[in-house]
């Protein structure tokens, strides 16, 4: 009873409950009927003598330089961490790199898990869907075209919110509790990336049939036939859209981290691991994974150009 009543005398009088400040807590004193007690009788408390004016200083200058709760100890410190500089966050980040940190490897694995994942499935539905608008003619192919080109550009965050709504418990897809899980981030990063594979697919075949066509109308090869064949003669191509995809997938981080929820060891990819061990000040961590997402970005599209160069020499 009586911590509580220092605190509320403290805040009437706009000071800390802390024995440094000046705030002493008393009995009551007990007053003659004839006498009137003071303001400060119902709350059970006799003021302190009014503090000096070098006492009201100091304590001003300790209420700036400290904050204390009202209704906790005062003698609660603030610990202040250390941000290290650039030259040491980088030494720090290739130390984690070249000593193959755990943290790290498990953030990275599970990154290309589910990036090389999503870039899988999303082939295998886009390639064939550009091929099938690259051939056939109908009515509503001229929309269909437009949607694609337009969901290119689709942002991530809206991509995230969609993929939330249909994976949440209120949600037509909630009863499989697939939010919160590298499942709902690939299903995520497939809606990201199928787009783009099928709208550049659909240029390249569209194209290579132009280019065929009569060769193969003399064949006698059926537009279902014809699919597989253009698909395996423009691999190289499609490989380079294949790679498009990757990119657009591994550097996400607003959807995967909405449907995510970037928990730790479970949804936390590099992107998302990158933002939060910058807000925190771990500037290491945060930019050793960037060198490494930096890295694989950079070997996937050498080796790619390789690859496809060598096939080009081969077969002339």
């Amino acid at each position: 009873m009586r911590g509580e009543l220092c605190v509320r005398y403290a805040r009437v009088h706009s000071l800390s409950p802390c024995r440094r400040h000046g705030v002493r807590c008393v009995p009551r004193k007990k007053y003659p009927a004839d006498v009137k007690a003071p303001p400060l009788a119902p709350l059970g408390l006799e003021a302190a003598p009014p503090l000096r004016l070098a006492d009201r200083k100091a304590v001003a200058e300790h209420s700036r330089s400290s904050v204390c709760d009202p209704l906790t100890e005062c003698n609660q410190t603030q610990q202040e961490v250390a941000m290290p500089s650039d030259a040491n966050a980088f030494q720090t980040a290739l130390a984690l790199i070249l000593g193959m940190d755990p943290v790290l490897l498990g953030i990275v694995a599970l990154s290309l898990q589910v990036s090389l994942t999503a870039v899988l499935v999303a082939a295998l539905l886009a390639l064939p869907l550009g091929a099938a608008l690259a051939l056939w003619r109908f009515p509503g192919r001229g929309v269909i075209i437009v949607v694609l080109n337009a969901l290119m550009g689709l942002p991530p965050v809206v991509a995230g919110l969609t993929v939330y709504l249909l994976l949440s418990r209120a949600g037509p897809l909630g009863q499989f509790g697939l939010l919160f899980t590298p499942t709902a981030m690939v299903i995520a990063q497939v809606i990201l990336i199928l787009p783009i594979i099928a709208a550049l697919t659909r240029q390249q075949i569209e194209e290579l049939h132009g280019e065929y066509r009569d060769q193969l109308q003399s064949l006698g090869v059926s537009r279902p036939r014809m699919i597989p064949t253009l698909l395996w003669d423009a691999r190289f191509s499609l490989l380079t859209v294949i790679l498009a995809g990757f990119g657009r997938a591994s550097a996400e981080v607003g959807a995967v981290m909405i449907v995510g929820g970037n928990i730790d060891g479970v949804t936390r990819v590099m992107t998302t691991a990158i933002v939060l061990e910058t807000s925190k000040g771990n500037l290491p961590l945060a930019l050793g994974l960037g060198l490494v997402l930096l890295g694989l970005v950079l070997l996937v599209n050498a080796a790619a150009h390789l690859v496809g160069e060598t096939a080009r020499r081969r077969l002339g």
